[in-house]
This record gives C-alpha cells, sequence and structure tokens, in this order.
C-alpha cells in the first residue's frame, strides 16, 4: 500500500482516472468518486490512488463548471453536474464487476442521486461530511442575494492539517450555490429510494456543512447496513487531513465486504 503521506503531498500528481491491473479474464472493482461544490479533483486524488492501489479501478471526473473559474460554475446548473457523474458510472458498469460511488461534501449527495437513480447498479455508497442541507438562516436571503452579487468569498480548504490545498475556487457563487440547494432538496426527498450499504463519515468540526446533513441522511436512508463514523482530527475537506487514512482503509475494507 502507498503511503499516505505521499498521497497527501502538495506534489502528488493529480490523474482524474486510474486503472488497476488485472488478469485477462477479471473485471475489476469501481470506484467513482465524486468532488464538492467548487473544489476540484485534487480533493479526491489521494483516496483514488489508495483505492488503486488496493486493486479497485477509479475515476474522479472534474465537474462541468470547476476547475476553470467561479464565474463559470454561476452559469452551469446541478443536472450538468450530475449528468457528468451518470456518464462516468455508466462507463465503469461497461468494464466493472461491480461499482461504488464515493463523495466529499456536495459531491456526497451527487453519490447518493446515483445511488436513488440506479440503484441495484451501485454496489456501496462511500460518504466523507456528505452536504444535503444547511441550517444557516442566511441561505433564506439567497433568493434575493443571488441577484445582487454574483459571489461572496469562498468556503475552500477547511483542512486541520498544514500545507493542503483543496484546489477549490476561492469565491463562492451564488446562482450555483441555489441550483445546489435544489439539487438537496430531491435528494433528501429521495432518500428512502437508497437500498445500499452506506459507509458515512463525518468530521466532529466541520466549519462548511452541519451535522444536520448526516443525521438527515442516516435517518431516512432504507440501507440494512448503514455505518457513522465520526473524524476527531479533521476539519470538512477529510480526505486530505488527518484522518485520512482512517477513511481509505476503512473504504477498502468495506467496498471487499460488499464487492460480492
Amino acid at each position: 500500500m502507498r503511503d499516505v503521506n505521499a498521497l497527501l503531498s502538495p506534489e502528488s500528481p493529480l490523474s482524474t482516472e486510474t486503472a488497476a491491473p488485472t488478469g485477462e479474464d477479471e473485471r475489476p472493482v469501481g470506484v467513482l468518486l465524486c468532488h464538492g461544490f467548487t473544489g476540484s479533483p485534487t480533493s479526491m486524488q489521494p483516496w483514488a490512488a489508495y483505492l488503486q492501489a488496493a486493486g479497485f479501478r477509479t475515476s474522479v471526473p472534474l465537474l462541468p463548471g470547476h476547475g476553470t473559474h467561479w464565474a463559470e460554475l454561476n452559469q452551469t446548473p446541478w443536472r450538468r453536474w450530475y449528468a457528468r457523474v451518470d456518464e462516468e458510472l455508466t462507463r465503469l458498469l461497461g468494464e466493472c464487476s461491480t461499482v461504488f460511488v464515493a463523495g466529499l461534501s456536495m459531491g456526497g449527495a451527487l453519490a447518493l442521486r446515483l445511488a436513488e437513480r440506479r440503484g441495484p447498479e451501485i454496489g456501496g455508497v462511500l460518504l466523507v461530511n456528505p452536504a444535503v442541507r444547511s441550517s444557516d438562516l442566511r441561505l433564506l436571503a439567497l433568493p434575493v442575494l443571488k441577484r445582487l452579487l454574483p459571489s461572496l468569498p469562498g468556503i475552500s480548504n477547511d483542512i486541520a492539517k498544514p500545507g493542503q490545498d483543496e484546489g477549490a475556487y476561492n469565491r463562492l457563487p451564488l446562482r450555483a450555490l441555489a441550483s445546489m440547494r435544489r439539487m438537496w432538496r430531491l435528494v433528501r426527498a429521495d432518500l428512502p429510494l437508497v437500498t445500499q450499504p452506506v459507509l458515512l463519515f463525518r468530521s466532529r468540526t466541520d466549519h462548511v456543512v452541519d451535522p444536520s446533513s448526516a443525521r438527515v441522511i442516516m435517518q431516512k436512508i432504507s440501507s440494512v447496513e448503514a455505518t457513522e463514523r465520526v473524524l476527531h482530527r479533521s476539519w470538512h475537506v477529510a480526505t486530505l487531513d488527518h484522518d485520512a487514512e482512517t477513511i481509505f482503509a476503512e473504504s477498502v475494507d468495506f467496498i471487499r465486504r460488499h464487492a460480492g
């Protein structure tokens, strides 16, 4: 297994797709990893590399409107983000024996939406500080605010570990935020459709997503196996933080148990 500290190095190369070696007659297990709102594959790449080293095929697609400029994200509705991960899931299903979906923050909402829509095609769901709602009362003003201001200061790099950078925008595009909230409502309404095994990691200290998201998910999904793990040393972007190895190692165990 690759050293986790090396995987978390800022110099670690960014790759959006990796393929683990397999025998000629053996189809690999696939894992689709979804990054968060205003973020990039950088936040997921160490996790993907760890999974690849364990023998899985991984994909970390760059979501539309991301990786360029925050103003472009303001012109990109949530259905385009979902269409991208749905397309990538279909591709992986054509190559793999089974596919698991994973997501960080808003990427967790996308992973849940895939589980709701694609059902038994998905082997399991891995979530890190997933976002499906917010208790922030300031969002009540968003319908008006988005017409007055294009953006607000960003929410990037909520990471306790020094020297980490998730490669996110430094601004929060308000029209895109409003679009994400529309997606949240659909995801929450359909949570009972989630029947796959779920492993959810939640940071005790998270300055971006409040605990109500994890609580709603765990209460409403229909999964027979649903486990919540609390991370005590990491903030929101836990995949780049002190508890990264815990997330990575437990993910491997979870996938191996449920890969069939």
